[in-house]
């Protein structure tokens, strides 16, 4: 008998961040037979509709993070969002609860400082230059020395959020209270950034084992607009030297964080290089393009597996793949209703997803449209298809 295999594997699992993502995270995490608390800052959260039961606490409230987590005992906390007090997972772990992928990974992971330093100071890699900002003052200061275009972001966000191309001196101040204002938690700090000339943004989703080799899913692209992610595809075109190196320089961070679990690792690609962006801990949005079926398991079914430490035999490519968003257009406060779903799910060897978010507001992710073909399929027009369907589906 393997290992492990006579152990009860039913665990305990808190879900901090209940959106579309953790949404699916549950849904793998019942199929194999988990037990899921799922919390967040409102009621009704897309993973909260799904799991056993259900939280609403401020987030970034250490102490009712603290009483949900005596409460209900979990064996395993898993971050979904970044707006969290990560600096309590250390204590978490001390009281012999796993945190995903591991309290170092989240706290380096939640603001692009830790994690753009780790990378670029202490372990070399390859990334654009860049400096930090507390005001709009060292702002312009940075973006002198930096030279336009240049990129500034908040220190910490999802999703682009607060994230914006600063191309004048006149976007500066604009730019200072986009990112101070829309980024998460409590930090008035923005990373300014040099900006790549790349021709392609790419996702290499990459799932650490607790035993077992480190896998990686085939390279995804996507695509951004208001530093948000608005279409990915799978496979991306990429060069066998490109690959082996956004390879070698995922493994090298996600062995620096430790942890087991699936890591969303962004990379920009330019005609020779590849420079590291950023990272998230956890199931990535653009890896949506997944629910598509182009591997043999979801990047969400990865992730459970990786957690739980389940076996992953291998990853695979199985179909070419593209994910278009569904975006609200107009804030409302009243239970959203979809219009055209007939039309959108009338196109052959498709899909569509519905997160099921219980208030709309401007620009905001309310579902997915997906679409998939043979593994050699003409990608392009994947793309274009998946938008076309997203394009039929009217929030209300």
């Amino acid at each position: 008998m393997h290992r492990g295999w006579g152990l009860n594997m039913r665990k305990k699992i808190l879900l901090l961040g209940s959106g579309e993502l953790g949404k699916e995270f549950v849904i793998a995490a019942k199929r194999l037979g988990q037990y899921v608390v799922a919390v967040d800052s409102y009621d009704n959260a897309p993973a909260m509709q799904v799991a056993d039961e259900r939280e609403v606490i401020p987030m970034l409230d250490g102490k009712e993070l603290d009483r949900v987590v005596a409460k209900h005992g979990p064996d395993l906390i898993v971050p979904e969002i970044e707006a969290i007090r990560t600096e309590r997972c250390y204590e978490y772990e001390k009281q012999g609860i796993q945190v995903i992928p591991s309290a170092r990974a989240v706290n380096f992971t939640m603001n692009r400082k830790a994690i753009r330093d780790l990378a670029a100071k202490d372990l070399k890699v390859r990334t654009a230059r860049y400096e930090y900002a507390t005001s709009a003052e060292e702002l312009e200061q940075a973006a002198g020395r930096m030279g336009l275009p240049c990129v500034v972001k908040p220190l910490m966000s999802s999703s682009g959020k607060g994230q914006s191309v600063v191309r004048t001196t006149d976007d500066i101040k604009k730019a200072w209270e986009y990112a101070s204002t829309k980024g998460r938690g409590d930090y008035r700090e923005a990373i300014v950034e040099e900006f790549i000339n790349f021709h392609t943004e790419i996702t290499l989703l990459t799932v650490t084992q607790r035993s077992g080799k480190t896998l990686f899913c085939p390279p995804l692209g996507h695509r951004q607009e208001r530093g948000d992610y608005m279409e990915s595809w799978m496979p991306v075109a990429i060069s066998g030297k490109q690959l082996k190196e956004a390879q070698q320089v995922a493994d090298k961070v996600t062995r620096a964080l430790t942890g087991a679990g699936i890591w969303g690792v962004e990379f920009f690609l330019t005609e020779d290089d590849v420079y590291f962006s950023e990272l998230s801990p956890r199931p990535h949005d653009t890896g949506m393009v997944t629910l598509a079926g182009t591997t043999n398991l979801s990047e969400f079914e990865l992730h459970c597996r990786a957690v739980l430490g389940l076996p992953i035999p291998e990853i695979t490519l199985e179909r070419a793949g593209a994910s278009a968003v569904i975006l609200a257009h107009d804030e409302s406060k009243s239970q959203p209703r979809y219009a055209g779903l007939e039309k959108a799910l009338s196109f052959p060897k498709s899909d569509v997803r519905i997160f099921g978010k219980p208030v709309t507001r401007v620009h905001r992710r309310m579902g997915v449209a997906l679409a998939y073909d043979k593994p050699d399929a003409d990608v392009s027009q994947l793309r274009k298809k998946a938008k076309e369907i997203a394009d039929c589906v009217r929030v209300n």
